[in-house]
């Protein structure tokens, strides 16, 4: 018996043909956004010397977290600068700033919404299942159609992938505050938005700075596959290498990509353990 296959591939490329035919204003206005924004990173980490931004990444390592994490910033920055890839890896980081800033800024609203309304968690939870699920070169399609090569499909396809971890753990965050101080401040009368603020986010902040911890390193492990579809950085160099069979040439951009990841998870772990400290 011949069951007659069901047309899904053609209902996904009639959607998106749709809206790339309505709404490309929109894509538009989307696109100078956040290519505006990369920009913006961009330059600032051009204007600046590159041994002044390796000494202040090392501080700000210092500040949030501790002198073995300082140390190691240092010695691996210095280490790309003289591998040469200190601009390829400034690129990357103004990519993956950016992705994370938009998971960010989308992710804790939605996590918030699906805390206060569990309606609301009931129609997100399946739509996060779906991103965390689907293969990560999937998400390179769309973004393509809607906005061609470049960077910005590489932070939009970034975002799409990162962004389940900030709403899932801030609405894991919110929702173990425990139930005794949640009365306390109904009792003497405080406002949704009065007990959101004061009480739920700060005993919630270790666990969406968690959240946040793994969009970032989601970010950048979805930046460097986005080299396929013309974003700049370490990406587009380990794309070269494995294209020309080069070994070395990928290995010390890979290398840098690992210095990048390690920094950025190692500071925002020690965030996230500070917090937690502070929270009990």
């Amino acid at each position: 018996m011949n069951i007659p296959k069901l047309p899904i591939a053609d209902w996904i490329d009639h959607i998106v043909g749709w809206l790339k035919d309505n709404l490309s204003p929109v894509f538009t206005v989307i696109s100078k956004l956040i290519g505006g924004i990369v920009d913006s990173f961009e330059w600032v980490f051009e204007q600046v010397p590159a041994l002044v931004l390796i000494l202040a990444f090392a501080a700000i390592a210092l500040w949030l977290a501790r002198w073995t994490v300082s140390v190691f910033t240092l010695i691996g920055f210095l280490l790309i600068w003289n591998m040469g890839y200190w601009d390829l890896t400034m690129q990357t980081l103004a990519l993956v700033l950016t992705s994370a800033l938009i998971s960010i800024i989308l992710g804790i609203p939605l996590g918030i919404a699906c805390a206060g309304s569990k309606r609301v968690q009931s129609v997100v939870t399946p739509v996060l299942d779906f991103m965390q699920t689907m293969p990560a070169f999937v998400y390179l399609l769309p973004a393509v159609m809607f906005f061609r090569l470049g960077a910005v499909p590489g932070v939009i396809s970034a975002v799409i992938f990162a962004i389940p971890p900030t709403i899932r753990l801030t609405n894991l965050g919110i929702r173990q505050v425990p139930r005794d101080l949640v009365e306390a401040a109904d009792a003497f009368g405080s406002t949704p938005m009065q007990k959101l603020i004061k009480l739920e986010l700060p005993l919630a902040v270790p666990t969406i700075m968690a959240g946040i911890n793994q969009t970032i390193m989601l970010s950048l492990s979805m930046v460097v596959i986005a080299s396929m579809i013309g974003a700049q950085g370490l990406g587009d160099e380990v794309l070269t290498a494995v294209q020309r069979l080069q070994i070395g040439r990928g290995f010390e951009a890979g290398l840098a990509v690992v210095i990048l990841a390690v920094v950025l998870d190692r500071i925002t772990q020690s965030v996230v353990n500070k917090k937690g400290r502070v929270g009990k």
